[in-house]
């Protein structure tokens, strides 16, 4: 391909190149040969000047003789072809060939036509252009015919030998015609030498165009295309080199730039194609979750609505049992029995009592009264309730709290209680002692404020982990209702925040809290975090 157009582009300038250096050959030639064609004739007319010259004197003598042996002599001169002198009336008067004197020539013959245009009268001072012709004879030799007026000078009309009068102007004509053989073959030579330098030059311009096609134009597109080819197989590290400063060295740049971006596209095609699984499982992860959320939340709404009901069925009979059985168990005269059966029934009624209460707490649609509050300050006060309590004299308390958090719209005592209840949890999961660490901090990405509560406790199994929040589920037997999480769920919830457990058996338990600084107020608590 780049052969084929280098020839074509070379086909194409050389046909333009022959055709401008042919016209302009031509009018080279055409201007020689006219250039020949003039100096041959002032030649001409030159010798003619000079036979008339040197005729004249034996004219005048009227010596014949000598001036026929003359015109003789000057026809044995090689370039001269026919030299001969007529007089007035047309009548050839001296030859070089003796055998046409006295012959009388018509006004059409050749050589008077010069003198006799379109029949008219002989003419005088005719110019040479008028008096001279060019021909060729049947070997193709060229000839130059000139012919000069005789003219009626006062020498000749006044002379003894001759009776002309004053009044003619032209009394006879020299007729001459020489060979151009010599001209011709200059003129021969000088135009074979210009068609010669012309197709030399024709070939070497055309040589030279069809170099500079391939190397600047064909060599170029050729590893572009070789790029190119490279490129559409999947080799994008095909680029072009030494690019020149013209359109092409533009394209090969506009190439280069486009395979770097299908470079980049491919790597970023790679990593996504890498990446892609990992991000599924964690949108899946993430969906997983927020259905579980779901679930967990429409769980409790409708359990809350049930054990409502069943809380205000039950409670203002179990508040009369409770009543009575207290009233009776303080009768003085009662048998011994008796009064231990009443302290039962009531210990009991009060246990039941408990529970209900609960219930009641956990289905109240209590709505939070918000206001803007620390989450240290709350997290530091509950920290010196739960730090009196007997089970954490074992446990080493780490609380780290973030530097500079946002105040957040919260209800502080419905909040306290969630911390409250998740540190006891924790207390009662360490009965052995160990470390319980909470850190707050701010996730700038997400505009969230985070509580992460960690303990080393024994953990929970993963069959139980998705039920923690559930109402009267608990792993502590006989030391609790399975109500704290529950509620602590929705407080959380009801202040449109969301927490996330994990845990492994043997391990521990974290906890992490989020809330939304979303229309909070951003002032800074101010307050630094402390250890306990």
């Amino acid at each position: 391909m780049r052969i084929k157009l280098a020839i074509r582009y070379t086909a194409i300038s050389s046909i333009v190149l022959l055709i401008v250096m042919s016209i302009s050959a031509y009018l080279h030639i055409d201007k020689v040969q006219k250039v020949f064609t003039e100096k041959a004739m002032q030649e001409a007319d030159v010798l003619s000047e000079m036979i008339l010259r040197d005729s004249h004197h034996l004219m005048l003598s009227d010596n014949n003789e000598q001036l026929q042996s003359m015109i003789e002599e000057i026809g044995r001169t090689p370039r001269v072809k026919r030299a001969r002198i007529l007089g007035k009336e047309g009548v050839v008067s001296f030859s070089m060939n003796k055998h046409e004197i006295g012959t009388a020539l018509s006004e059409t013959d050749e050589s008077c036509s010069f003198c006799h245009l379109e029949g008219s009268k002989a003419l005088v001072d005719v110019p040479v252009e008028k008096r001279t012709r060019v021909f060729s004879d049947d070997s193709g030799t060229q000839y130059l015919s000139i012919t000069r007026g005789i003219y009626n000078e006062p020498s000749c009309y006044t002379a003894d030998c001759h009776a002309h009068s004053s009044e003619e102007k032209k009394i006879g004509v020299l007729d001459l015609v020489v060979s151009q053989g010599q001209m011709a073959d200059l003129a021969h030579v000088h135009h074979r030498d210009v068609i010669i330098s012309t197709t030399v030059m024709l070939i070497v311009l055309s040589l030279c165009h069809y170099l500079v096609a391939r190397k600047y134009i064909c060599d170029p597109i050729q590893g572009l295309l070789e790029r190119t080819q490279a490129l559409s197989e999947g080799d994008l590290s095909a680029r072009v080199e030494n690019l020149s400063n013209d359109e092409l060295g533009e394209l090969g740049s506009s190439f280069n730039n486009m395979a770097d971006n299908l470079a980049q596209a491919q790597i970023e095609l790679q990593d996504w194609g890498n990446t892609l699984e990992q991000k599924v499982e964690k949108r899946t992860a993430e969906i997983t979750d927020m259905q579980s959320q779901l679930l967990r939340s429409a769980k409790l709404a409708s359990m809350g609505k049930l054990v409502a009901g069943i809380a205000h069925e039950i409670n203002n009979p179990l508040t009369g049992i409770l009543m009575f059985a207290s009233l009776s168990s303080k009768t003085p005269d009662l048998p011994p029995q008796v009064k231990d059966n009443l302290d039962l029934i009531v210990s009991e009624t009060g246990r039941c009592a408990k529970i209900v209460r609960g219930l009641l707490e956990f289905a109240r649609e209590s709505f939070p009264e918000k206001k803007p509050d620390s989450i240290n300050r709350i997290i530091e006060h509950t920290l010196e309730l739960v730090s009196q309590q007997a089970i954490f004299q074992d446990i080493d308390v780490r609380y780290r709290g973030g530097d500079g958090l946002p105040d957040l719209e919260v209800d502080a005592d419905q909040i306290q209680q969630v911390f409250f209840n998740m540190f006891i949890n924790a207390g009662q999961a360490m009965p052995n002692g160990g470390s319980l660490t909470i850190t707050t901090d701010y996730v700038e990405q997400a505009k969230e404020v985070q509580i992460v509560i960690e303990d080393t406790g024994a953990g929970i199994s993963q069959e139980n982990l998705d039920k923690i929040f559930d109402p009267f589920f608990s792993t502590k037997a006989q030391k609790g209702f399975g109500l704290g999480l529950s509620v602590s769920y929705g407080i959380i919830n009801n202040h449109g925040g969301r927490v996330d457990v994990k845990s492994h058996v043997g391990e521990g338990t974290r906890f992490s809290i989020y809330f939304s600084t979303e229309g909070s107020d951003l002032q800074n608590s101010g307050e630094e975090g402390s250890s306990a």
